[in-house]
């Protein structure tokens, strides 16, 4: 991704001026540079993390929205095996059914 700046901490410390009769003092220039340059550095620094933590947040964001989908059709297999079977019916109850439901059948 290319940064949509103009600057950069080499492109400032290797910036000349040329030097005028009544120019300004250059060590208060190079000065004032040197804090530009750290503040450069440390912005480009806490830019690039917070690129990294968005990466990372949206890779957690993926994986979470995937266990969503995937519990959200549990629930419905569940919630659609419920509906086949009574509430509290147990596996008991079930084999019972099951086996009435055969003689039935067989005995036809």
């Amino acid at each position: 991704m290319a940064k949509p700046f103009n600057l950069d901490p080499v492109a400032i410390v290797e910036k000349r001026f040329d030097i005028d009769f009544k120019g300004y003092n250059a060590d208060q220039v190079d000065g004032f540079f040197d804090l530009v340059i750290q503040d450069y550095q440390t912005y480009d620094r806490l830019l690039q993390q917070a690129n990294e933590q968005l990466q990372d947040l949206e890779r957690t964001n993926a994986s979470l929205r995937a266990k969503q989908i995937e519990l959200e059709g549990r629930l419905k297999v569940h919630e659609a095996s419920e509906e086949n079977f009574p509430t509290g019916m147990t596996n008991v109850d079930i084999l019972k059914r099951l086996s009435r439901l055969e003689k039935e059948v067989f005995r036809k």
